[in-house]
């Protein structure tokens, strides 16, 4: 199984705070959100980890460029400032060859709702917190248990929660979901996440795509300061566990 995180935002939402630094530089008990997601991954067993970078790409290689207790692979995405999430993954498109956990790397999750995710059978697993949302959410809708839409754009009214911005995908999946991509791209329509893939995939009956209900787990999405606020006093015991 490999890693692919996503981290070429500049973070502008929440630039007060990172001090020219990349957003998922901030810490959380000592530790930066990235370090977080790598330590998780690698502590079962993913090794195989890329992350896209962009905005201060220097300061990813720096931190990790002397590791070697995994294999970390760097892409980098020129058009960060130009293009959304869906550029992201497709810079890194052929570096996916496997089962892979696709994160983001401003979100952190406990430990046992990443162990439940890996442990669920599915081609597409899509952790879901189930909740009203409000119109920023990644909302989600479900149908006998099955994800069949996946999109901000989509009413409040319409959506069962919100996709917490971390998925399994199966080796089965990889070919599809970059021609989904790549047909976005083509499409130019730059503004989309890389949900508008699976969605494409989704659309065409290819795969199912499973909702793993978060079942109150704690995770957050730090894309504001009140966010990185919320999410230092959930996890102020430092206990992700």
């Amino acid at each position: 199984m490999q890693g692919l995180i996503m981290a070429a935002g500049k973070g502008s939402r929440i630039y007060c705070l990172t001090d020219g630094e990349p957003k998922s530089f901030l810490p959380i008990h000592g530790e930066k959100l990235i370090e977080r997601n790598v330590r998780m991954l690698k502590e079962r067993g993913i090794t195989d980890i890329t992350i896209v970078v962009g905005y201060r790409d220097d300061a990813f290689y720096d931190l990790f460029g002397n590791r070697t207790d995994v294999d970390i692979h760097f892409v980098y995405n020129p058009f960060f400032p130009l293009a959304n999430v869906i550029s992201s993954y497709w810079m890194a498109r052929e570096a996916v060859h496997d089962d892979f956990v696709y994160m983001h790397a401003d979100t952190i999750c406990e430990d046992s709702l990443f162990d439940r995710l890996l442990a669920h059978p599915g081609d597409i697993v899509l952790p879901v917190d189930t909740k009203p949302c409000d119109e920023e959410a990644m909302k989600v809708q479900v149908v006998d248990g099955k994800v069949v839409r996946i999109t901000k754009k989509m009413p409040v009214s319409d959506a069962v929660g919100e996709f917490i911005g971390i998925a399994c995908f199966s080796k089965a999946t990889v070919p599809a979901l970059a021609q989904a991509a790549d047909e976005v791209l083509h499409e130019q329509r730059f503004d989309e996440y890389f949900e508008a893939a699976i969605q494409r995939v989704l659309d065409r009956r290819l795969f199912d795509a499973e909702m793993l209900d978060t079942q109150g787990a704690r995770w957050q999405e730090v894309d504001f300061e009140e966010d990185y606020k919320r999410a230092k006093k959930l996890f102020e015991d430092g206990n992700l566990a």
